[in-house]
This record gives C-alpha cells, structure tokens and sequence, in this order.
C-alpha cells in the first residue's frame, strides 16, 4: 500500500526544524499537543485566504509565541495593526493563556509548496482543468528558482465517474536524498463532485551547511565525498563476481556436467559411441587431405 513517507517528517531532526518548539513534563505534553492543534486550526481556518502555509508555536513557563507564516500580511495585520490583536485576543481566549503573534512574510509564494498545493485546489474549485491548473504552477515554480517540482492530483479529475491519479514532474526530485531540501505541501478541492487531493513536492537544492544537524548525527563535510564512505571490508575474500561465483567459471550449476542421463554408469548417448563395452568401436575416419585456397 502506500510507499511515501511525509518528507518534512523524514527530515525533521536533520535538516528541518520542528513546528512546535518547547518542552513539558510528562503529563502535559499531550494537552499541550491537543492546543497546538487547535490555535493551527482555527489560525489557518479564519486566515486561509492570507496563504498560510505553516505556523510555528513556541512556549515558555507563560507566553505561547506564534509565528505565522503567510504570503499576504497585510490581510492578517489590518489597518494600524486592528485586525492583528483581534485574532491574537481570539486565541488568548481559545487557550485561556498569554499569546504574542508574530508575522513572518513568506518572500516567494511560487516556491512555497503548500501554498503552490492551496492554489492549484482553488482554481480546481474554480472549473479550471487538472492539466492546466498543475503545468502552470510547475511552470511559475521552475522560474521562481525551484531545483524541481513535483504534482498530484487525485479523486474525480474533471468530474468522471471513476478516480484516477495524475502526476507531472519537472527537474529533479531526489526524495530519498536526507540532505535534499524538499517541501512537501498538501490541499483538497472541494468541487461538486466530491474531493480532489492535491500533492505538490518541491526540490530546493542541497542543504551543506550544520544548522540543526544534531552533534551525533553529523557528517563531516569538510572531508571530500570518497573519503566520507567508510568501505566495509568484503565478507568472503575477494569474491567479486555475480552470482554463483564460488563454484568456478560462474553460471547456474555449472559444475556437475549438465544434461540428462550425463555420465551415470548409464550407457552415453549417440549413436553407436565407443564407451559401450558389448559393441566394438567404430573405425576413425581418416582424415580428409587439406584443400587449397577457402577457409580452413
């Protein structure tokens, strides 16, 4: 079944930041979780016309500090900052805690994948075809500066009767790479005929440097690349071909002389061969005499 692992959870820890940011005894962790999501929830429900593709949530012993991220800040401050303290003044009330938001404007919505993702879902409510709605957006993302970009889209595609899946791909998108610096960005359209998924990945480039790559977990990147590849001695010897190679001149069952009835005290086969004791040997042919000229 499903083969793809999230690529912000594969690279959390190594080259990605976690989204919430603090540290709690064991009998509040999983309150404090259950807030989390709902100041995300609501914070992106109400602002999801601002592009907000994530919020950051940071706690000490009395503030909660939300970052939030969105590609249109002045829908989200208001004019002299009105519109700002009403939504923090919702959340204080939400959780019942002190809250500080702070706005981090996102620089380039082209390459931001989940609000590439949030696009392409709001022009497929929109009518607009499949096809076009993804080539546009891999297309603006290319030229935004993207390494590469990939796109899905899933369920009802122009309202047919039976679901399909549809990919598109541009540049390259090394997934497995952990050093790869993907984005990963997820939205559903909701139109007449039920819910479209949309999938987008985005490759920005390698990440070199050792910001939040942990002391254990490091590479030591000041080595060349050959010399970081610690070469496991091989476990038999020199053996160094495919398989079956242990037994000489490899291939399958090459030592015991194929065939059937091979060499058993069994009578050989052909006609009339010399190794069957009860009839006498054939005479040899004599040799022919070499000819002239041709190929010999």
């Amino acid at each position: 079944m499903g083969q793809k692992v999230n690529p912000h959870g594969l690279r959390v820890g190594v080259i990605k930041d976690w989204d919430s940011r603090w540290y709690a005894s064991d009998e509040k962790v999983g309150d404090l979780i259950v807030e989390d999501q709902k100041i995300r929830k609501y914070l992106k429900k109400t602002l999801y016309g601002a592009g907000v593709p994530k919020i950051e949530i940071e706690r000490s012993n009395e503030v909660v500090t939300i970052f939030l991220h969105c590609a249109r800040p002045g829908m989200v401050i208001g004019k002299g900052g009105e519109q700002i303290e009403q939504y923090r003044l919702a959340v204080e009330k939400l959780i019942g805690k002190k809250v500080r938001l702070n706005i981090v404007e996102v620089r380039n919505p082209d390459m931001n994948a989940q609000l590439v993702a949030e696009n392409i879902a709001q022009q497929l409510e929109k009518r607009i075809s499949h096809r076009r709605a993804m080539k546009n957006a891999m297309a603006r993302a290319m030229r935004a500066g993207a390494k590469g970009i990939k796109v899905c889209c899933s369920g009802r595609l122009g309202g047919r009767e039976i679901a399909g899946v549809e990919h598109y791909h541009e540049g390259t998108i090394p997934l497995q790479t952990i050093r790869a610096d993907i984005e990963y960005g997820f939205a559903e359209a909701a139109t007449t005929f039920g819910r479209i998924g949309v999938k987008v990945w985005i490759y920005k480039g390698e990440v070199l440097s050792q910001t939040l790559r942990t002391t254990p977990r490091t590479m030591d990147t000041s080595k060349p690349y050959q010399e970081r590849r610690e070469r496991r001695p091989r476990r038999d010897g020199d053996r160094r071909g495919g398989f079956g190679d242990r037994r000489q001149g490899g291939g399958f069952n090459r030592d015991r002389q194929g065939g059937f009835n091979r060499g058993q005290g069994r009578p050989q086969g052909g006609f009339n061969r010399a190794t069957n004791p009860s009839r006498p040997a054939a005479p040899a042919a004599p040799a022919a005499p070499a000819k002239e000229g041709g190929a010999q």
